[in-house]
């Protein structure tokens, strides 16, 4: 078969396999899951949307700090690891420059050397990182390993920029879906906490006879000296005076 119709068909072959996985991306859109399972989604679909990829990873930076947030092998870890620990690494690189590195291991060696060294004896031939931006918060890059000699080419370069592009969206509405169910959590947990504090409030003025400003004040006097939250004061001397016999 002709030379140029093997690469045509293969890089059919290609879009077909990134298409799909974007496919399956989609349904997350559909979905309210944490960002935590939507990474992982991530990871795992992105080495079918990258044929030559045998091991993905996600980096992330929290206060500039790396740290692996989700791979498909536990070989993965070790190898960010590396780069996390040299300070220096295709990861690091895309993250920090917003580039995308597609480096083979004898250059890794020439442009990282300290990283190169320490991920020596692991079966990485190529490395293949984007630089993924969900928001302030939540950025990094989505890694991509090649162990079976194929290297990564200009092809999976693009097919990976493509699936990170859509990967971002896909992150930014579970990031969104999340930072309101953490919204309405705190809320929640404040409406809850007035509540207990205004009863206690009402409590007191009943028992002292006196006005609000100054059950309150009793409130945080106690919660000074029992060194507790005033909400957690609060319900405890709600919940006893509740429980204690009528003398009435």
């Amino acid at each position: 078969m002709d030379e140029t119709l093997l690469h045509e068909q293969d890089a059919v072959r290609r879009v077909d396999d990134v298409t799909a996985a974007l496919e399956r991306l989609a349904g997350t859109f559909l979905e309210e899951e944490k960002l935590s399972v939507v990474l992982q989604r991530v990871c795992l679909q992105v080495v079918h949307a990258v044929p030559d990829a045998e091991i993905a990873s996600i980096t992330l930076l929290r206060d500039g700090a790396p740290y692996t947030a989700t791979s498909t092998h536990d070989g993965a870890h070790h190898i960010d690891q590396a780069q996390y620990t040299a300070g220096q690494g295709p990861c690091l690189e895309a993250a920090r420059t917003g580039e995308l590195q597609r480096v083979k291991v004898a250059e890794a060696a020439q442009r990282w050397p300290e990283f190169a060294a320490a991920a020596a004896a692991s079966a990485v031939l190529g490395y293949l990182s984007a630089p993924l931006f969900i928001d302030d918060e939540y950025h990094g890059s989505l890694n991509l390993y090649d162990t079976g000699g194929n290297s990564f080419g200009a092809l999976d370069a693009a097919l990976l920029e493509l699936y990170t592009t859509a990967a971002e969206a896909a992150l930014r509405s579970a990031r969104r879906h999340q930072s309101a169910r953490d919204t309405m959590a705190q809320l929640s947990t404040a409406l809850t906490s007035r509540a207990v504090i205004d009863q206690a409030k009402g409590i007191l003025m009943a028992l002292h006879r006196i006005p609000a400003d100054d059950a309150f004040e009793l409130l945080v006097k106690a919660s000074q000296e029992q060194n507790a939250k005033l909400r957690e004061v609060a319900q405890d001397f709600v919940t006893s005076a509740v429980s204690a016999p009528d003398r009435t």
